[in-house]
């Protein structure tokens, strides 16, 4: 059995989408977006009509934007996340975004050609949250290999 990696990223924003102070983020999506869809190792990525997930309500926190994405293994993960642009906009998020003392990045195998459900992706976090890095979730710190 083929496995791929599932990702699941919160963030709570100190201003509003449509706020000017969070502009340049909004403006950085769409580049961001098309950088992860190109780099190697990518699936399949969370997104509604527009393109991007901002407007994707999960958890009914309307200033918590989800990013969830599917990618072949954690090293292509990795690799897009910090040795591309996306570092760049990484690098930033303290402009935007509110810091975070629990986890807010999980990580989990899901068998290939399967779509992750944000309420799946919501239980992952919650796990990591609650039992720390464990096979059915986990960080790029603490990895495990995909179920054999």
């Amino acid at each position: 059995m083929a496995w791929h990696l599932g990702q699941l990223n919160v963030a709570r924003l100190l201003h509003p989408i449509d706020d000017p102070a969070t502009a340049q983020f909004v403006a950085a999506l769409e580049p961001i977006n098309r950088l992860a869809e190109a780099s190697p190792g990518f699936v399949w990525r969370l997104q509604d009509e527009s393109g991007d997930a901002t407007a994707i309500d999960v958890f009914g926190d309307p200033l918590l934007i989800v990013n969830m994405s599917v990618w072949e293994s954690i090293e292509s993960l990795r690799d897009f996340t910090y040795h591309t642009n996306h570092r760049t906009v990484l690098r930033r998020r303290a402009e935007w975004f509110e810091g975070r003392n629990d986890p807010h990045l999980v990580l989990w195998w899901i068998e290939a050609g399967q779509v992750p459900t944000t309420d799946d992706a919501g239980a992952r976090l919650g796990l990591l949250r609650a039992n720390g890095p464990t096979p059915k979730a986990f960080t790029f710190r603490t990895r495990f290999d995909p179920p054999i």
